[in-house]
């Protein structure tokens, strides 16, 4: 089969044939994954047994079993066309980390053979002290451990095995997302499968799901390097707005270009091939903006799958001659990205927590499960914001259809009823639960549409959405473990105090519908500050969410702070999710990510405003000037005057401009030198948020108003208007 996709050649675009795939999806998912159907085919069948026994119900694997794995993956992998494995893991810094070893080890005689051990591929020592790790590693103290995760399989990029693992150091604390996020899913699964078996005592785990919405802006890779700000950190650190941007809101689910739609279509059969689950892709509100959006998966491979795919989308991109912006706002007065987190729980029977039952044994269920929810983010709001939280996003939080940086809950009017009627009810009666119903539209050619119980709010950063929650105030570049550490722990520590509290209502007598109702009822009471099903953008909700006393901090490196204070610290304890001494470490991680971002990005727009766009208005100047000499020479007395009069006031705005870039740059080195020399962390980032960062804003003020006089031909950057639309 032959499809067209669009190529750059020098500075021509045109259309080639580009052959896909003949088999259907089917016939190619998961070809590079070393999945169930792999493993019944490589490995000895007990062996297969003895790994997916340890899978299923989370128990460790044998040294022996490890080896015979091991074997069995390398045939796999070098039938495939590997020829090195790596561990892949995920360090502090957002990205994914491997290092690569090929398959071979002498064979005594004076060459090599072809050989992978369990002991290679169970445990690996990467060096700990050259990854952010807050502290906890030494530069002279480089031992660390990477060691596999068996729930997540293992898959061939680029003729390499890659093996997921955690990382930890030498002493034992987690210098990764994947290790803290395994604990929380341990604890979530433990606590909510003790409150689960109130209604089926067969449920033998809870699970946590996840499915990611990943949003993106693509551009001409031609134009991405013409752009030294785009290419150093991810945005435009200048730039003013197009004429036409997202203001007829004619690109949100238009028709997608045909050059991106080639990228797409190239990008979901990677993802296939890698067992990635992509199923939806749209154009999004911002022009140059799309979206791509999987089936949902266990919350750990679905992470793991999410990492994966900002790695290949680069690449992909690269084939189709674009560059991948994952930047949460890399263009100012338009719609930044964010990468909402569908969150579920559901039972090893297959009952969805978080949907409503035909029965009111299964509705008290979905109602027991809510009302926890609203109770762990009621009590762990600004812990959650600080899970979301950083330098980039922080640009996106509250701009142009963003959630605010205040944590709420949206549930819809039809929930929000039934909470408030069981919250205030003197009686241990639950209200009746009804499914969707069917709006009728009076038009015979259309057919009964069926409404959902809750409508959407766009300004909610965690709304109710049916049979989940979706936490929408994830950033579009974060890994997204962050945010799912912090409620599966939230969660779990919720349940268990949950169960506590039933359990000695039970042993007092009571029957197990009165006392889950009553707990229910307290819990909604102590929680309803977090409800709101409002605009959240209103300066109304910011001054009645503080009233509430939700956490409204909205300086960065303030909001990490969250994860330092005593009730955040105990519920990490108590669920066994992280340490003092790990939290500690991680914030300082945090307050040097966001120092260093900012450092970046004054340090660009400083080199492109003296370097760049001084010289360029400079220049345009004195063609000015010398254009007004000329005109008063030629017409002299008045009329001269008056014909270089507009002349006239361009030059004093473009000498205004220029010269306050100059002033505005030189505070911004000052202010970033006196940050510099801070040793605590924690106060250079704020040092860098309250006296650097202001800066960045007001030289590109002048920048952008200088952009709209100087002779377009003149202007060194490419504008918005050619970095949004695709052509």
């Amino acid at each position: 089969m032959l499809r067209f996709k669009v190529v750059e050649e020098a500075s021509n675009r045109k259309a080639v044939p580009v052959a896909l795939p003949s088999e259907r999806p089917e016939e190619y998912y998961g070809k590079y994954v070393f999945n169930r159907n792999k493993m019944f085919e490589y490995l000895p069948r007990d062996t297969y047994e003895a790994l997916i026994n340890a899978i299923d119900n989370k128990e460790p694997l044998s040294r022996e079993v490890a080896d015979s794995v091991a074997e069995g993956m390398k045939r796999w992998a070098i039938d495939n066309g590997a020829r090195h494995y790596t561990h892949w893991f995920q360090p502090l810094t957002e990205t994914t980390a491997e290092k690569h070893d090929a398959f071979i080890e002498h064979d005594g005689k004076g060459g090599v053979v072809e050989t992978f051990s369990g002991k290679l591929l169970v445990q690996q020592e990467p060096d700990a002290s050259s990854f952010p790790n807050g502290g906890i590693r030494n530069t002279f103290e480089a031992r660390g451990y990477s060691a596999w995760d068996i729930s997540s399989p293992a898959f061939i990029m680029d003729n390499t095995l890659c093996i997921p693992t955690i990382f930890i150091s030498y002493t034992g604390e987690s210098l990764d997302y994947k290790t803290p996020l395994l604990r929380a899913l341990t604890a979530v699964d433990k606590a909510g499968t003790a409150v689960a078996r109130y209604f089926d005592p067969k449920v033998k785990h809870v699970i946590s799901n996840l499915g990611w919405e990943q949003e993106y802006f693509l551009v001409d890779e031609a134009l991405y390097n013409a752009r030294p700000d785009l290419a150093m950190t991810g945005r435009t650190l200048m730039g003013h707005e197009s004429a036409k941007n997202q203001q007829l809101e004619d690109h949100y689910f238009g028709a997608i270009p045909s050059r991106v739609e080639a990228f797409m279509l190239d990008l979901e059969i990677e993802c296939h091939k890698l067992g990635i689950p992509a199923k939806t892709r749209h154009n999004e509100v911002a022009p140059n903006q799309f979206e791509l959006a999987p089936i949902f998966e266990e919350t750990n491979l679905a992470n793991d799958h999410n990492m994966l795919l900002m790695s290949v989308m680069g690449e992909v991109a690269r084939r189709h001659n674009f560059r991948v912006l994952l930047h949460e706002k890399p263009f100012a007065g338009i719609n930044g990205s964010g990468k909402h987190n569908n969150w579920s729980l559901g039972t090893d029977t297959g009952v969805l927590l978080f949907a409503p039952g035909k029965t009111p044994k299964d509705n008290l269920q979905f109602i027991t499960f809510v009302a926890n929810v609203m109770a762990a983010v009621h009590r762990h709001n600004a812990l959650l914001k600080a899970s979301i939280m950083s330098a980039t996003n922080g640009h996106r939080l509250g701009a142009n259809e963003a959630p605010p940086a205040i944590i709420s809950i949206f549930t819809g009017s039809h929930l929000a009823e039934i909470l408030e009627k069981i919250e205030k009810s003197d009686k241990d009666e639950l209200i009746a639960m009804a499914g969707k119903e069917e709006l009728h539209l009076g038009v015979s050619q259309i057919p009964e549409i069926l409404m959902d119980s809750t409508d959407r709010n766009r300004t909610s950063p965690f709304a109710f959405t049916g049979n989940r929650f979706e936490f929408r105030a994830v950033g579009s570049s974060a890994n997204c473990g962050s945010a799912m550490i912090a409620l599966n722990a939230a969660m779990a520590e919720q349940l268990a105090e949950f169960k506590e509290k039933v359990d000695v209502r039970l042993e007092k007598g009571e029957d197990l519908h009165h006392a889950l109702l009553a707990e229910i009822k307290a819990l909604l009471q102590k929680s309803s500050a977090i409800h709101f099903d409002g605009n959240g953008y209103s300066d109304e909700w910011k001054e009645e969410a503080a009233r509430r006393g939700l956490d409204c901090e909205t300086n960065v490196p303030r909001i990490f702070d969250a994860y330092l204070r005593p009730e955040t610290i105990e519920m990490f304890g108590k669920t066994g999710v992280m340490t003092p001494v790990e939290l500690a470490a991680r914030n300082e991680v945090k307050w040097e990510m966001y120092t260093k971002k900012i450092q970046i990005e004054a340090r660009v727009l400083g080199d492109l405003a003296i370097n760049h766009i001084v010289p360029v208005a400079t220049r345009y100047l004195s063609i000015l000037l010398d254009n007004m000499v000329k005109i008063r020479t030629l017409f002299p007395g008045n009329k001269g005057i008056e014909l270089s009069a507009q002349d006239s006031a361009t030059v004093e705005k473009i000498m205004h401009h220029t010269a306050t870039i100059r002033e505005e740059v030189d505070k911004m080195v000052d202010a970033r030198k006196a940050a510099n020399r801070i040793e605590n962390e924690r106060e250079k980032a704020i040092a860098y948020s309250e006296t650097v960062a202001p800066c960045l804003d007001r030289v590109r003020y002048h920048i952008d108003k200088l952009e709209l006089m100087v002779d377009n031909e003149m202007w060194p950057l490419p504008k918005y208007r050619e970095l949004l639309f695709i052509r």
